[in-house]
């Protein structure tokens, strides 16, 4: 079995030991020193709080690595959580509900790709994020995904295989603004032309 490189990043001794003390008898992770730091898989940040040193660190660490990002915290708040995804953090365990089994098994899966939150706590990260949609984004016309609703009809309109002209009569726009809608979502979200705006559109649920 191969064993993940796991560092601990962590400001209090005290539960920095206890993190220690559980994942170091696990065969399926290799704790890191500080030396080997850069070659970790995952990281563990350990806090009390998502709080603005904790988010500090996680800005830090995405900058410098590309280590997976796992947070123990003692306790989160609602918008503590949005920022720790916002973030990049893939997964979050509670101080109390900190395990050996718990933690490999959320180690594991954010080296996999994979996302775990406690089921509360993804119940209301949920609810913040439709609140964000319906209160922020939504009266600004925007999306999750960055689009506007109006760059959004355009995908639509293209996927169905109208061309410019077709697409500024439907929407009574002139042809050089259906064009620049389409220069503007391509230079913004770095895609290559029509065709992956069109698949960025559908890879995201909006069309």
């Amino acid at each position: 079995m191969r064993r993940l490189p796991v560092h601990l990043y962590s400001t209090d001794v005290i539960s920095r030991a206890g993190v220690v003390s559980q994942l170091r008898p696990r065969p399926e992770v290799l704790l890191l020193d500080e030396s080997e730091a850069d070659q970790a898989a995952v990281a563990v940040i350990v806090s009390d709080n998502i709080d603005e040193p904790t988010l500090r660190t996680l800005r830090g660490l995405r900058s410098r690595s590309r280590a997976a990002l796992v947070l123990v915290v003692t306790q989160a708040d609602d918008a503590g959580l949005v920022a720790a995804v916002e973030h990049g953090v893939a997964g979050i365990v509670r101080r109390s509900e900190a395990s050996a089994d718990r933690l490999v098994a959320v180690i594991q899966a954010a080296a996999a790709g994979e996302g775990a939150v406690p089921p509360d706590l993804l119940g209301r990260l949920l609810q913040q994020v439709g609140t964000l949609q319906r209160e922020v984004l939504g009266p600004r016309g925007l999306t999750f995904a960055g689009l506007a609703e109006r760059e959004v009809e355009v995908l639509r309109l293209v996927a169905d295989g109208f061309d410019t002209a077709e697409i500024a009569r439907k929407l009574s726009y002139s042809q050089r603004t259906i064009k620049n809608i389409l220069h503007d979502v391509t230079n913004r979200l770095h895609l290559r032309n029509r065709c992956h705006a069109v698949a960025y559109a559908l890879r995201n649920g909006l069309i």
